[in-house]
């Protein structure tokens, strides 16, 4: 069990709670609640307490995993001698990272910040998908002149990375970097990803990288029970994925490890060290958006906004120049041509609070302003709700 906040603010802390096949699921905390509701205590197979070191353990693991992957023949055991990595741990759980696993391993780590926990945040919210933190990362390995920076949430279930160049990969960029990973050894495979992920992330993994795109819910178990459903059926899927940088391997039981897949990317990066290429190089080909957004409606019941999703539906498939994906496996989702917005328009419920969130995407300038205008026209003229 794991007493954590994310990201979120020190007053929103809950329990995380974790079995061998890996973290309990909606409808696994949904029936231990009720069991404590109704003050019942389910029978339980009697145990000992033991006192472990797990985060000593834990470090080691995956610096031998650097040690073993990597197998350099300079150094053996300091294979990230000639690297100096800049950890941004945003005063949560990852500072072990830099001291305890890179240094170790021979790295240069005077440029890691923000190691020592504090529930207070006081320097920015350790969060990968924020601006602030990334950027904060980004200074950090320009200033210093590192090879990478590692960006980690609060509990460490969550990565991304800063290049050499100062180019963020998160969201995205993190997919498309994870997928190369995970598709080693898994020619053709499958990654299973959330339902906000971009068109030119798609192209990337189905052209570039010759394996299956499976566009799937928001919510990081939504998306790794997916992965595992895929596999019980034989189809091999070796990464689940969300865009909030919720990263799960198979290799790893399908945990969302944010240390986990840091330590696979700082792998592949002194490999390709040794050719004189860099990470950011392997995702050069993948089509960045100009335009990226997300805009949230706010109601007063979830069943407005089921019906307002449900009617746009109807809308866009008679709307010229919008095409509906048919695997909309979430809300709904259209694809719009050059003279429509150019890109694409999510829209769905959200998994608790009545909100619709929006997010659109345009390759082209003013394409985002274009496809939100056409959804406020949409739900204004036909409901009576505020966009």
């Amino acid at each position: 069990m794991q007493i954590t906040a994310s990201h979120h603010p020190f007053n929103r802390n809950g329990l995380k709670f974790f079995l061998k096949s890996g973290g309990l699921g909606g409808n696994d905390i949904s029936e231990i609640l009720d069991l404590a509701r109704n003050g019942k205590t389910p029978e339980i197979a009697k145990g000992n307490i033991v006192s472990y070191n797990y985060m000593s353990d834990y470090a080691k693991r995956i610096r031998d995993m650097i040690i073993n992957e990597v197998d350099s023949a300079e150094d053996r055991y300091h294979p990230l001698k000639n690297y100096k990595i800049a950890v941004d741990a945003g005063n949560g759980a990852g500072g072990f990272f830099a001291n305890d696993v890179l240094k170790v391993l021979g790295a240069d780590v005077s440029a890691s910040q923000f190691l020592e926990p504090d529930g207070m945040f006081p320097n920015h919210i350790p969060n990968p998908e924020n601006e602030t933190a990334m950027e904060s990362a980004r200074n950090a390995v320009i200033k210093s002149g590192a090879d990478l920076g590692v960006v980690f949430d609060t509990d460490v279930d969550r990565s991304a990375v800063v290049d050499s160049l100062g180019n963020e990969i998160n969201r995205n960029n993190l997919i498309a970097l994870a997928s190369i990973i995970a598709l080693e050894g898994n020619n053709g495979g499958t990654i299973v990803t959330d339902s906000v992920t971009s068109d030119g992330l798609t192209e990337f993994i189905e052209n570039d990288l010759k394996a299956h795109h499976h566009r799937f819910k928001r919510g990081y178990r939504n998306v790794i029970d997916e992965a595992i459903r895929l596999n019980n059926e034989g189809i091999n899927t070796p990464l689940a994925i969300e865009t909030s940088g919720h990263a799960a391997l198979r290799e790893n039981y399908f945990l969302d490890d944010g240390a986990y897949l840091a330590t696979k990317i700082i792998i592949l990066m002194a490999k390709l060290g040794k050719s004189g290429k860099k990470i950011g190089d392997l995702i050069a080909n993948l089509k960045q958006p100009k335009e990226a957004v997300e805009h949230r409606i706010k109601l007063e019941s979830i069943e407005t906004g089921k019906q307002i999703v449900e009617g746009f539906k109807e809308f866009a498939l008679n709307k010229e120049g919008w095409s509906v994906a048919k695997n909309s496996y979430e809300g709904v989702r259209v694809s719009t041509d050059k003279d429509c917005g150019d890109g694409f328009i999510l829209m769905r419920m959200s998994v608790h609070d009545p909100v619709i969130p929006i997010n659109a995407e345009s390759m082209s300038s003013g394409g985002t302003k274009k496809m939100l205008e056409d959804v406020k026209q949409f739900v204004e003229s036909n409901y009576n709700v505020k966009f």
